[in-house]
């Protein structure tokens, strides 16, 4: 038997190519007739999920994206989550601190977004910025931000525990490619909007980031909230992986239909007695 979807996406992000396709479809077409099976699947387990919490179950889903500028996080919000009833999402996209934010400890605003039971929770960024940028731009001292990977690996416990079931993703994206990215970006005005020339002053540090990664993926990949590196130049296969993973991780959960707290047969009756057949 071959490896699962996370065993083999569970990797140190230095051993894994940007374009490389370790399982799965091998081509966009083959790819998107998969995710027609994958969404059926996540859309019934998703469904099952939020049921369970009708019914008082405490589980739910956080999937967490990060990844260099242009990786792929809103596209993979489009079309992975969007795979699934919106209802049942809960999406959190984490920009630059307000001045409340700022106040406050760094993992207070993420808190506040943690999804509660039932639904599948979409981090676009996350507390990880806090050892990423606020490492490579030396937002705060070095003794701070390298505490925070302990206090980051006992909040990811911390929800384990409560039955949040934690899927964290490093889009692994090519120098080459997001260069590539950046430059479409610019040759097509209707997607211009996306460009920001502070893209630049983050590519310039390229290696400092990876580095960064490469830490933050080492110290912070626990059993509770493991990490996984998914290769993100081929769009197509960057969400095939994502929605596979999901859908792996919810088959394990199995999460239940609750029982009807009411007699079905009596209802039934009553159905019929009223004139409806």
């Amino acid at each position: 038997m071959g490896k699962s979807v996370r065993e083999t996406f569970r990797v140190p992000v230095d051993q894994l190519d940007p374009r490389a396709r370790p399982l799965g479809p091998r081509d966009k077409a083959t790819a998107a007739e998969e995710m027609v099976e994958l969404g059926e699947r996540l859309d019934q387990l998703q469904e099952a999920l939020y049921a369970e919490a009708i019914g008082g179950g405490r589980r739910a889903v956080l999937l967490v994206l990060q990844g260099m500028d242009t990786s792929g996080k809103g596209g993979v919000i489009r079309h992975v989550g969007g795979l699934v009833n919106p209802q049942g999402l809960h999406i959190a996209t984490f920009k630059k601190p307000t001045d409340e934010e700022l106040a406050h400890h760094f993992l207070w605003r993420i808190r506040r977004q943690v999804p509660v039971a039932g639904r599948i929770g979409i981090f676009d960024r996350s507390h990880y910025e806090d050892v990423l940028i606020a490492r490579v731009d030396e937002l705060v001292p070095e003794d701070v931000w390298r505490g925070r990977y302990t206090e980051i690996t006992a909040f990811e416990s911390e929800l384990a525990a409560q039955g949040v079931t934690i899927v964290k993703c490093m889009l692994h994206i090519s120098e080459k490619e997001q260069a590539e990215r950046l430059v479409a970006r610019l040759d097509d005005p209707a997607k211009r909007w996306k460009y920001n020339p502070g893209d630049l002053d983050a590519r310039a540090k390229w290696p400092a980031y990876q580095e960064a990664y490469a830490e933050a993926l080492r110290r912070t990949d626990i059993d509770a909230a493991p990490w996984y590196v998914i290769p993100s130049d081929r769009k197509w296969y960057r969400n095939w992986a994502i929605a596979a993973l999901l859908a792996e991780t919810l088959t394990e959960l199995d999460p239940q239909f609750p029982q009807p707290d009411f007699d079905v047969d009596a209802e039934r009756a009553r159905l019929a007695a009223s004139g409806v057949s």
